[in-house]
């Protein structure tokens, strides 16, 4: 039995549907991040799982029993914001143990938790000291320590990253994901960063206007988007978009790039002439001195332990990952090759993966 389970969940938000008839099945134990642009309902979604929101149709159950329309206290969830929501004017140890306390849970149980956690944590020195003496990094472990004394069946996380700096991000991000597989615990985590998705997730759901687009592993969203919209919003940078057709013959054709598509595993799907998108990811496309193709160089970017090369193709801008760091002269021409078994293939009419 999935541990938390979505049916037919519907949301509204000031007479406007925000999630309309969503259907979701949370694995025990996984890591699920629910993955989209601003607006698209994933906080929403997670705020109805908290009971933070009301639904308007539909049901949640968490392990099995209903809990659409239970108090938030009643659901056996722990909960970390993206603001920190900490009491300024205690310590961490109070921050940490105050929901346990309220909740009349005995002194001796509310130490060992505390210590516990702070131990995972690396909170142990921290524990008497008030929120205005942490760092931001420390202030967002304290509230996922909070979190994590409840000894909660499952662990929501909202954006919790978001307001650190780049180098703080990943450090907890790595700690998250060593957090899970210690504890070995559901957690739902919603995020607009691609990073923390790819990095972090058992499964992704990619959503978008208040919809599912795509539910699959890392590997399977970014290797086999289901859509357009996945394949353009998986990547940094993103996937390259080439229209064309394809003929009788199998290939894709348009006025500078002609593949072979033989091999393409869902090809029978499209007919002749029909219109196509071709996608190739950056890192998929070599430069090469007897490449097939031939571009003129436009922009480099260097990212230190590798360079983005954008290239002028007709009138498409093509972008290639390059590893080997090598010299190049803006507007030189330069030769290229696709790797065919890597590339992906979408009707244009319906933006759907072939």
């Amino acid at each position: 039995m999935a541990y938390v389970s979505l049916k037919n969940l519907g949301i509204e938000l000031g007479g406007h549907k925000i999630i309309d008839q969503l259907d979701l099945d949370v694995e025990e134990g996984e890591f699920l991040v629910l993955l989209g642009p601003s607006g698209c309902g994933k906080s929403t979604l997670l705020h109805s799982i908290a009971g933070l929101i009301d639904i308007a149709a539909g049901s949640i159950e968490i392990a099995g029993t209903d809990v659409s329309h239970a108090e938030p206290s009643d659901r056996q969830i722990g909960m970390v914001f993206q603001s920190y929501a900490l009491y300024p004017t205690m310590t961490v140890e109070k921050n940490m143990s105050f929901g346990l306390r309220i909740n009349g849970v005995p002194k001796a149980e509310i130490q060992k938790r505390i210590t516990r956690v702070a131990e995972m944590l690396q909170l142990q020195s921290l524990l008497q000291r008030k929120p205005a003496q942490l760092s931001g990094g420390q202030r967002q472990r304290v509230a996922i320590g909070r979190a994590l004394v409840r000894e909660a069946r499952v662990f929501l996380f909202d954006e919790p990253l978001s307001n650190l700096d780049a180098k703080l991000r990943t450090e907890l991000r790595r700690e998250l994901k060593l957090l899970h597989q210690n504890l070995g615990s559901t957690m739902l985590y919603v995020t607009h960063d691609q990073v923390e998705a790819m990095s972090l997730a058992s499964r992704i759901v990619v959503m978008r206007a208040g919809k599912i687009q795509q539910l699959g592993t890392p590997s399977e969203v970014y290797e086999r988007p289901a859509n357009l919209f996945v394949a353009g919003f998986l990547g940094a940078p993103a996937m390259n978009f080439i229209a064309g057709k394809f003929d009788s013959e199998k290939n894709f054709i348009n006025e500078h790039v002609q593949l072979d598509l033989s091999a393409y595993a869902a090809l029978q799907q499209a007919t002749a002439a029909e219109d196509v998108v071709l996608g190739v990811r950056p890192e998929h496309m070599h430069i090469q001195a007897h490449g097939a193709y031939s571009a003129q160089l436009s922009l480099v970017e260097p990212m230190g332990n590798h360079q983005l090369l954008w290239l002028k193709l007709g009138s498409q801008s093509l972008c290639v990952l390059d590893h080997d760091n090598r010299s190049f002269t803006l507007n030189e021409n330069l030769r290229f090759n696709i790797d065919i078994t890597r590339v992906s293939l979408f009707d244009a009419a319906t933006g759907m993966r072939l």
